[in-house]
């Protein structure tokens, strides 16, 4: 998945593509508790409704569409890291994938 999040003042927008298609992101966090909520939305298509707790890393939570239901881990390449070497990460560790995962 390519994904570029911006978060300010409350509000999470963004936009990106995977496997299924291009798609657009709007929610909102809350900086004192950790939760965040969106909906990634497909253009032209259906959408996916996020929960989430900011750690450390990034953000993990579940995901909802109708009644399938998965769970999710997002956090940024660090700058000038290749996804080569994110992957190679993986294959040795239990790590979630570093732009994002639903499962």
């Amino acid at each position: 998945m390519d994904l570029v999040l911006e978060f300010k003042n409350g509000i999470i927008s963004g936009e990106g593509a995977d496997g299924v298609g291009l798609f657009v992101i709007s929610g909102s966090y809350s900086t004192s508790s950790g939760e965040c909520s969106w909906i990634k939305q497909y253009v032209g298509c259906h959408a996916v409704n996020y929960r989430g707790f900011r750690e450390a890393k990034g953000i993990w939570g579940t995901w909802h569409i109708g009644v399938g239901k998965g769970g999710f881990n997002i956090w940024p390449l660090a700058e000038g890291e290749p996804l080569a070497a994110v992957e190679e990460e993986q294959s040795t560790s239990h790590a979630q994938p570093a732009t994002a995962r639903t499962s």
